[in-house]
């Protein structure tokens, strides 16, 4: 029970943070509309949010290898928010940029330390992963939602009201931390429990970053994309992307089911199959269809989500912070950087051939994971309890 309370607050609390990951996508429309920005421009939004924290990601990881820093959980979470907060106060082009970015940046400092810190609290388990990845997704496909409530009633000058989320889950964290049967353990270093395999997680890491191209540059674009191909104006751009996004919260939880019946690596490389076929449809598929299209996508793409996470943990065990930095969150942030191109041929063309090239995606995902093995460790099985009994852990991660 203790396990399960420090899960769902850490949970909640990812919810919290990554609703401003996807918050940054979601005030696109609102730019476009507010500030006449084109495609290349609003694209550059996205790039702002992902470029530092792309740069500092690894950093992170690097530091909660070498000593444990959970304060940095609920600070990041309130730079987060403070950034997207003060996005929309200015009509500057250039202090936009810095607010996302400065947004960015505590998204980054918060996922090497809280990968950690889930898979301490969850005991070694992907299934407690899944739960706390679903918390993130959750956040992410309730951003539309918020930021339509926020700043589609009053515009861009009510984006104050967006740093609520942060003050929640900053207490939320807090607490979480705080509880007396965690912190005996959460505040030490993650044990190492096998030998490192390089080469694996380096190839798992590179089919991460093409699911985050595909993901980010749908996510940068859909809304926009829905609206002209549905006809439904913004409204039915903001549901197509609350579709996309809502589909992880689902995906999370369902990627650790599969695990516990297939291997990770299998459930990862038929969910990019599925991706290759749904992605296609959004791109090709006019009218109400859309929307199904759209959520086959999602769940082919947040299906592997979880276990992407612990399988790069088992493959680096030696350095989990930096392991988790990147599965969790530096593959999810590079995909920004692919944004920029996506958005200059969008204006050169049109945004249906910008967004063509994103079907390769996750062929490339799938023949990346194609010949990789199932690692050993402690996310190796399920962690139900009749698995847990059976499985063997470091004692300094279990309660």
């Amino acid at each position: 029970m203790r396990r399960k309370t420090s899960i769902t607050l850490l949970s909640v609390g990812h919810a919290c943070v990554d609703v401003y990951q996807g918050a940054v996508a979601s005030l696109i429309p609102f730019l476009v509309a507010e500030r006449s920005y084109g495609y290349a421009a609003a694209a550059g939004v996205v790039l702002a949010a992902s470029l530092l924290s792309s740069v500092a990601q690894p950093l992170f990881g690097a530091l909660t290898d070498r000593r444990p820093v959970p304060w940095l959980l609920p600070a990041s979470t309130l730079l987060a928010g403070l950034g997207i907060a003060l996005s929309g106060t200015s009509g500057s082009y250039a202090l936009t940029l810095v607010c996302v970015a400065v947004s960015g940046a505590g998204v980054a400092a918060y996922h090497p330390e809280s990968a950690r810190v889930a898979r301490l609290a969850g005991g070694g388990g992907h299934s407690a992963m899944g739960w706390f990845s679903l918390g993130g997704n959750a956040g992410f496909a309730l951003a539309p939602l918020l930021v339509t409530a926020v700043v589609g009633t009053g515009g861009l000058a009510r984006t104050p009201l967006l740093v609520l989320p942060a003050l929640v889950g900053t207490a939320l964290n807090l607490t979480a931390l705080r509880a007396p049967e965690q912190r005996r353990h959460l505040t030490r270093t993650t044990p190492a429990y096998g030998t490192d395999d390089r080469a694996s997680f380096l190839r798992l890491s590179l089919a991460v970053v093409c699911r985050s191209v595909v993901f980010t540059g749908l996510s940068s674009f859909l809304s926009l994309y829905a609206a002209q191909r549905t006809g439904g104006g913004a409204a039915a751009g903001t549901a197509a992307l609350f579709v996309l996004y809502l589909g992880g919260a689902v995906g999370s939880v369902l990627g650790g089911r599969l695990a516990g019946r297939w291997d990770r690596v299998t459930v990862c490389r038929w969910s990019y199959l599925l991706s290759v076929a749904a992605v296609a449809g959004v791109v090709l598929v006019p009218g109400p269809a859309l929307y199904l299209c759209v959520a086959l996508t999602s769940a082919g793409l947040y299906v592997p989500f979880s276990l992407q996470v612990t399988l790069g943990q088992d493959y680096l065990p030696s350095r989990v912070g930096t392991a988790g930095g990147v599965t969790l969150g530096l593959t999810v942030s590079v995909g920004g950087l692919a944004s920029p191109l996506i958005g200059r041929v969008a204006d050169a063309t049109s945004l249906r051939t910008a967004l063509a090239p994103l079907v390769l995606m996750p062929a490339l995902s799938w023949l990346l994971l194609r010949a990789l093995p199932e690692p050993a460790g402690p996310g190796g099985r399920d962690d139900t309890p009749a698995a847990g009994a059976q499985r063997a852990v470091p004692k300094s991660w279990v309660q």
